[in-house]
């Protein structure tokens, strides 16, 4: 199949090397470092194995990309409202749209938007930053989940999950609302946290009292989810959550980075919606509150 990739940073160029390394045709939308892509590949320095694509379909207008048969959105949340240029030239009929972003509620909005589309979630868990042009910095994890929104031909997606497979990448099937709230389960806690105390992951759990504090946010995120429904997000994942981090490489969420380098942090998306859906449901989540509070104080200015 031919793939597109729109926002080529740590996700998506990670995803979409391994797929073209793999030996399928992947198409690459870059920005600030398309030049340097196009003359000398892409490098993905990973955990994993180290490799280099070179050629790359490298772009930096989606009007010049070929209409695709799977689209995988990169791109950070606040950023989507671009969506409305970018996508078009690379649908056809049959285009499956994989949103891999952070938070609760991008496709609802993305589906109004095109309301024809076959939509669905990317759950990436990976450890992945992009610093400088042309390389990936891979430094642990890299599984995905995708969760049918609203994609009409199984067919397809079992496709990409095959494909997904065959390039390396440990991929799984999960049901919708799960697979977002149990995103959330560790989004919202370590991403916030780190910019509200500027730390890492690793320090966040080695201290006693923020790695209650810790716990105590993905409880609230636990409640909500079980307040709409949700199942099989509960306190045993909370603590599996919680281990996983213990054995991570110490790790800057990509919100931390985004404050770091004095970009609009993904706030609404993260935090603001999922409270608001949770509080209509008749759920408080009043820690996670104070944390999107002090987050948009921090992000004012940026």
């Amino acid at each position: 199949m031919k793939y597109g990739i729109i926002g080529s940073g740590a996700i998506g160029g990670y995803y979409g090397g391994k797929l073209a390394k793999a030996g399928q045709e992947v198409h690459f939308l870059f920005r600030s470092d398309y030049d340097y892509v196009k003359d000398n590949g892409l490098q993905v320095d990973s955990c994993d194995g180290s490799f280099h694509v070179f050629p790359v379909n490298a772009y930096n207008k989606t009007a010049e990309m070929p209409a695709c048969d799977v689209v995988l959105v990169c791109l950070k949340s606040v950023n989507n409202q671009k969506l409305a240029q970018l996508l078009p030239p690379l649908l056809h009929d049959r285009t499956l749209v994989i949103l891999i972003q952070n938070g609760i509620g991008v496709e609802q909005d993305v589906q109004q938007m095109f309301p024809g589309v076959q939509l669905c979630a990317g759950l990436a868990f990976i450890c992945s930053a992009k610093t400088e042009p042309g390389r990936v910095n891979h430094q642990c994890y890299g599984s995905i989940n995708l969760a049918n929104y609203s994609c009409r031909d199984e067919a397809l997606l079992k496709t990409v999950i095959q494909e997904f497979r065959e390039a390396g990448i440990e991929t799984g099937e999960v049901e919708y609302h799960e697979a977002r709230w149990k995103k959330a389960v560790w989004n919202m806690p370590f991403n916030g946290m780190t910019v509200a105390l500027h730390t890492q992951t690793d320090l966040l759990l080695k201290n006693p009292s923020t790695r209650q504090l810790i716990r105590d946010l993905m409880m609230e995120v636990v409640g909500a989810a079980r307040q709409l429904g949700v199942k099989n997000v509960d306190e045993a994942f909370v603590e599996k959550m919680i281990q996983m981090t213990d054995a991570m490489t110490p790790y800057s969420p990509s919100m931390r980075l985004d404050y770091d380098f004095h970009r609009k942090m993904e706030i609404y998306y993260l935090y603001t919606r999922p409270i608001e859906i949770a509080r209509e449901a008749g759920f408080r989540m009043p820690k996670l509150e104070m944390l999107e509070a002090e987050l948009k104080f921090l992000g004012k200015n940026l």
